[in-house]
């Protein structure tokens, strides 16, 4: 407001008035007094009379003081009544402390008042000497004057500092117990509360437990760069990333078995799979890696683990042989041998290949997965740890039976191997078919696939029925012969409805069904008919177009633009591999209609019944009309009817039909 300072003025009014809206004398009163202590008046005599009142006086100096003043003001003893506000944190803590005892009840639990040393800072106004200058002296002699060195005097500012000691209170740091596990970061929020900063695959609840989990049965074996191209530092970073990613996922009920090998010039199997069931031990060891630093021999690398990395021992006789065996690769180096064969062995030993790597390694990875979806690419060292959710997902995309591979789903490939495409991109359908086939479990009772190829006319390669495992499927699609004619989708098309999805080739009645068309365009006019006759029947057709083609054309032999992919080059067909897959599979878990594709033989009508269908025969009989009636035949089993309408569930007729498809054989 301006004016004088008063201070004694002030201390009358407070006496006369009291503490406005004061309460009765059984509370406290504590009185604090902001000031520089320069007050133009007496402050002496109000102070007296205020703490005889029992008024606890706090005086709180602001700027540069008057101290003397201000000790006068405060209550005794000064060292706990007198603050400084230019250290606002200390002059607040000082407060509080002097008020938790004896004015109020208690310090907080834990928590102790301490006295620590302090300055008393002011400034005030001294005289010194700053020379001397001439200066004109009377003299005794009348009308003259002497001349005489005079002291010349100024007046300057000092800043003084009196050590004091002053009272915090002093309470033990939320975050002195390290509550944030998995190096999480302890932020606290006044004495007694916190949160915690926690790292990415982590945050599970508010101390950083984990919270990725591996909700999928696998055998995971880690294999490590540890060459020389990697460097030592590389290798501690991946070692790094081994132990933050582990200890996210592995815990007391995790499902999987972990092993960690490294290599370089040779393979080391450090952990053996399932050799640890607790995440403490698993860390040991990993910690007792280290780094060798030979030459870089992924592919030789690749080929052990195939041989050696899964084996069954007496000692580790509970890891479960059936389980989905996922190979995770970290690697930074280029390899100084081939992975190509390497790579091609593990498949089919049904390995499921992960590659984890810096930019400049995503064309080998992608080499030795077969597929980009496959291979983890990281931009700098953070990154890398940033891709451990990403990691999580890959693992259980093999060993998770949820999604794709746990719905039955009748899959055919009809590939074009005709001169429009010539040998080189030819093989490079062949691995994409290959490839695509390691995304499904294959086996009676989920995924069955066939394979035709195609040039003037259509072949099958193997049909539904034909393979029962995956590493079948792989080895078969190996031998797939290049044909170099001409190109009819038509007929490829016209075969895969008459030849492939029919009960009799091992089509099952109840299950979803797809046809992925790969081409390069050509031969497409004649195929828009048979593509319609197939999704009158029930039957996805999803074409894949590599190159220039003209659209209009291929929709109408798509059927839509969602089940249309049109690429610009067979180099980047593999980008395209999830996509496709995805598309499958939202097929594979769609609504199905039991008498789409007709599954009864010889002109029978097929009749939807609930949950399951009949098939009505004219001069045939049998469950799907198989089977001509002869007149003078032998009588017919008691327990079927003249003319069959026998119902069947989905599963039933599974069952049935295969062994119809033995007896055929």
């Amino acid at each position: 407001r301006g004016g004088s300072t008063e201070t004694g003025q002030a201390l009358k009014y407070i006496l006369h008035k009291g503490f406005p809206g004061g309460r009765n004398s059984s509370v406290p009163e504590v009185l604090i007094i902001i000031s520089d202590g320069k007050s133009q008046g007496s402050t002496a005599m109000p102070a007296m009379q205020v703490k005889e009142r029992h008024i606890t006086v706090f005086a709180v100096g602001i700027k540069f003081p008057r101290w003397e003043e201000l000790h006068v003001l405060a209550s005794e003893p000064p060292e706990r009544h007198l603050l400084f506000a230019g250290d606002a944190d200390d002059a607040a803590n000082g407060l509080y402390s002097t008020l938790s005892d004896p004015v109020c009840t208690a310090t907080a639990p834990g928590c102790k008042v301490e006295p620590h040393p302090c300055e008393r800072r002011t400034l005030e106004t001294v005289k010194e000497v700053a020379g001397n200058y001439v200066c004109w002296k009377g003299s005794k002699q009348p009308n003259a004057v002497q001349a005489s060195l005079c002291p010349f005097i100024r007046w300057k500012r000092v800043l003084i500092k009196h050590p004091s000691r002053c009272f915090r209170t002093v309470c033990p740091d939320p975050c002195d117990s390290q509550p944030c596990q998995n190096g999480g970061t302890c932020v606290p929020e006044g004495l007694d509360r916190y949160h915690c900063l926690c790292l990415l695959g982590y945050g599970g609840d508010v101390h950083c437990a984990a919270k990725l989990s591996l909700e999928c049965s696998v055998d995971l074996l880690f294999l490590v760069d540890s060459s020389a191209g990697v460097t030592l530092e590389g290798f501690l970073r991946f070692k790094a990333f081994l132990k933050r990613f582990l200890q996210a996922v592995v815990g007391q009920d995790s499902p999987m078995s972990v092993g960690v090998a490294q290599y370089d010039d040779h393979v080391k199997i450090s952990i053996e799979l399932g050799q640890h069931k607790d995440a403490f031990s698993l860390m040991r060891s990993i910690d007792a890696l280290n780094f060798s630093g030979g030459r870089t021999l992924t592919g030789r690398a690749l080929q052990y683990i195939a041989q050696h990395g899964f084996r069954s021992t007496p000692v580790f006789a509970d890891v479960q042989d059936d389980l989905p065996r996922v190979v995770v690769l970290l690697t930074d180096s280029k390899s100084q041998d081939s992975v190509a064969e390497a790579t091609k062995y593990a498949k089919d030993q049904n390995l499921f290949l992960i590659g984890i790597g810096s930019s400049f390694m995503r064309a080998e990875l992608t080499t030795v997965t077969g597929n980009p979806q496959q291979t983890i690419i990281y931009s700098d060292p953070q990154d890398l740890f940033n891709r451990m959710p990403e990691l999580q997902r890959k693992i259980c995309s093999v060993g998770n039976p949820e999604g794709c591979q746990a719905q039955s789903l009748d899959l055919a490939f009809a590939v074009d191997a005709s001169s429009g495409v010539g040998l080189e991109n030819f093989l490079r359908l062949r691995q994409f078919v290959r490839s695509s086939c390691l995304h499904f479990v294959i086996n009676r009772d989920v995924t069955q696939i066939a394979l035709v190829i195609y040039g003037s006319k259509a072949h099958t390669v193997f049909a539904l029925d034909t393979h029962t495992s995956n590493s079948a499927v792989l080895q078969a699609i190996e031998q797939v012969p290049f044909l170099g004619d001409s190109a009819s989708a038509g007929s490829a098309l016209l075969h895969v409805y008459s030849d492939v999805m029919t009960v009799l080739k091992g089509a099952r009645p109840g299950v979803n069904k797809v046809v992925v068309l790969l081409t390069n365009g050509g031969g497409m006019q004649d195929a828009a008919a048979p593509a319609q006759q197939l999704r009158h029947n029930g039957i996805l057709v999803f074409v894949v177009v590599i190159g220039d083609a003209e659209r209009d054309t291929l929709l109408r032999v798509a059927g839509s633009p969602t089940y249309l992919v049109h690429i610009s080059s067979y180099e980047d067909l593999q980008y395209y591999q999830g996509l496709i897959i995805e598309r499958i599979c939202e097929e594979a878990r769609s609504p199905v209609n039991l008498c789409k594709p007709n599954p009864c033989m010889n002109q029978g009508v097929c009749i939807l019944g609930p949950g399951s269908y009949r098939c009505q025969c004219h001069g045939w009989e049998g469950p799907h009309c198989e089977t001509r009636v002869v007149r003078g035949d032998s009588p017919r089993s008691p327990a079927l009817p003249p003319r069959s309408h026998v119902q069947w569930s989905p599963r039933g007729l599974q069952y049935f039909s295969r062994a119809l498809q033995h007896s055929k054989r």
